[in-house]
């Protein structure tokens, strides 16, 4: 019998991070003095905007003092001026800063998901969810799309047969993580209609906005009309910025019932960091070509990845509309063996090469298995040197 203090049913369900549960084996191999490519995790080697560096380092204080549980003015008002540069209007009262998407995401869970309360989501979806939806106490009701389709927006009738009277909203991520693909109008207009229909709020995680290519351009759900009362976005500068430690997003609706909830879940931690937001609303405010520069640049990335990934023999993978991420289906049994063995097993003249596991992205069991999210994040040539230790490692792997 365990002694222990026992621990809540929350704690004992929350799930590693497919992530970051692997770090301890890339560790290992960095010990071991193996160069490990991070193809795991969203973080750009992309400088963060100059104009928030330079925020930073001019930025003088004798106290570093708590500051306003919706966001300081500065930032609000240079969040406003963004979302007005891309045609979107917005009150202060609209906005709620966060400590990064995550807590935005979190908040907005709570605010409209009681106990049990249900969220439907595509699948494969942003891992996290499945923590965010935990600790909020709501479930995610998964639709499950495939690699062969590209990971298109599921059907109306697919979202139907979902519809359950414990049913607040729906999730979009688009453009998405870990699929890279981007919705349609035609399917975010449908996904409209289903919560107008049945009286569902519809979550947007909008963190990759600019982020697409081949003139492909996303659709916010704030470009869908009659949808005032019920959208409700998520954004972040950890990605457009290239901040991902500076931990700033926010919460914004036109719902200003809805938003009074929010604010009262952020005055209950206090206030978002303090620091983060003097580089955020140097970011939002600043008018350069770095937004565009870092698009073109994961352009370039996403087709070097995509080429060679279609050289390997069994791969399916559409080519990725967006974000900077694909999640390939590869010719391996195992995806979470495979990533694991790369780490302990492989090396190609002293490298390897440190990728997702498919299944952490689905919430049905099973699902996922011989999938692989690859975050093309590093520079061309380092991409190349690591697709070449992944497709090596896969021949290798199968050949065991």
């Amino acid at each position: 019998m365990d002694s222990r203090p026992r621990l809540s049913e929350r704690a004992k369900s929350i799930p590693a991070s497919p992530i970051r549960k692997l770090v301890p084996f890339a560790l290992a191999a960095k010990q071991r003095g193996i160069h490990v490519y991070h193809l795991n995790i969203g973080q750009p080697d992309l400088a963060t905007i100059p104009a928030g560096l330079k925020a930073l380092r001019e930025f003088k204080t004798e106290v570093i003092r708590y500051g306003l549980s919706q966001g300081d003015q500065a930032l609000t008002a240079a969040l406003i001026k963004y979302y007005g540069r891309l045609g979107y209007s917005f009150e202060p009262h609209h906005i709620v800063v966060t400590t990064g998407g995550s807590e935005a995401i979190s908040f907005a869970m709570m605010a409209i998901g009681d106990e049990d309360d249900e969220f439907i989501i595509p699948e494969p979806f942003y891992t996290n969810y499945n923590g965010f939806a935990i600790t909020s106490g709501v479930r995610l009701v998964p639709i499950t799309t495939s690699p062969e389709s590209g990971y298109r927006c599921p059907s109306a009738e697919q979202f139907a047969e979902k519809i359950t009277p414990r049913t607040r909203g729906i999730i979009v991520n688009s453009p998405g993580n870990p699929t890279g693909a981007v919705y349609t109008r035609e399917e975010m207009e449908r996904v409209a209609a289903l919560a107008r229909e049945h009286n569902l709020y519809v979550i947007s995680d909008e963190v990759y906005r600019e982020f697409t290519f081949d003139d492909v351009k996303a659709v916010s759900i704030l470009d869908i009309d009659d949808l005032e009362e019920r959208a409700i976005v998520i954004d972040s500068i950890s990605k457009r910025f290239s901040a991902c430690g500076a931990r700033v997003g926010c919460v914004m609706s036109r719902n200003n019932h809805l938003m009074e909830a929010v604010l009262r879940y952020a005055q209950a931690r206090l206030c978002p960091p303090a620091l983060g937001q003097v580089v955020a609303a140097a970011a939002y405010n600043d008018e350069s070509d770095y937004i565009e520069e870092s698009r073109r640049e994961y352009q370039r990335r996403r087709d070097m990845v995509y080429n060679r990934l279609m050289d390997i023999e069994g791969v399916v993978c559409e080519k990725p509309e967006g974000a900077f991420y694909c999640l390939a289906k590869l010719p391996i049994d195992d995806a979470e063996s495979f990533c694991k063995w790369m780490l302990t097993d492989f090396e190609r003249d002293g490298h390897t090469v440190m990728t997702a596991p498919g299944p952490g992205f689905y919430a049905t069991p099973g699902r996922g298995a011989q999938e692989v999210r690859i975050a093309y994040v590093l520079n061309c040539d380092e991409l190349e040197a690591a697709m070449d230790c992944l497709i090596e490692g896969i021949r290798a792997y199968n050949e065991r």
